[in-house]
């Protein structure tokens, strides 16, 4: 028997099979078994590649950010540049660029990762990595994808803060970002 001081078990995989095939992601059914009880269970994962959000700043400290229609919620979200990275071992910051060029037509210098989560540990089994540009400015043309439609905007860097603990920036993966810019901010404004 476990003790709150043990720690969780690992638990041994036993093996997946793909159940869904998606554009976006493929369902897996995982069967493991706990190493103490024996308990075999099925579990379900989703399996989708890695993503990519950019936090770019402009010489003017205002945030990027982007408006779009957000299916799962059937409403507006508003966020920053982000999207899939497109081949397997692609460079985060490279895929960074390239979705804000895409999304957005801006770019900038300086970009650097600046902190990668597990969007849902508990399902899914992918990366979303956080980009910070600087200096960008809008020099390209916009290069969206089939379905895409986006409202690009810039807000001061205050005021997305504000929008952020407001509510009004919801995504969850987008407050992250935000979250690991802010020391990058404060730290300039010091």
């Amino acid at each position: 028997m476990q003790t709150p001081n043990s720690g969780p078990a690992r638990w041994e995989k036993l093996g997946q099979d793909t159940k869904l095939k998606t554009r976006v992601f493929d369902v897996l059914g995982a069967r493991y078994r706990h190493p103490g009880r024996g308990t075999e269970r099925d579990f379900v994962v989703m399996q989708s590649p890695d993503w990519v959000n950019v936090v770019a700043l402009t010489p003017d400290d205002h945030i990027v950010l982007v408006k779009q229609f957000r299916y799962g919620i059937d409403g507006f979200s508003l966020e920053i540049p982000g999207g899939v990275i497109d081949r397997a071992g692609e460079d985060p910051v490279a895929a960074g660029l390239r979705e804000l060029r895409e999304e957005t037509g801006f770019s900038g210098v300086a970009a650097k990762l600046i902190g990668t989560v597990r969007p849902n540990p508990a399902i899914q089994s992918n990366r979303c990595h956080f980009v910070f540009v600087e200096a960008a400015v809008r020099a390209h043309d916009i290069a969206w994808d089939t379905d895409e439609e986006i409202a690009v905007m810039t807000k001061p860097v205050e005021e997305v803060f504000a929008l952020a603990h407001s509510g009004e920036i919801f995504h969850a993966l987008v407050l992250n970002a935000l979250m690991l810019f802010e020391p990058h901010w404060r730290a300039r404004k010091s």
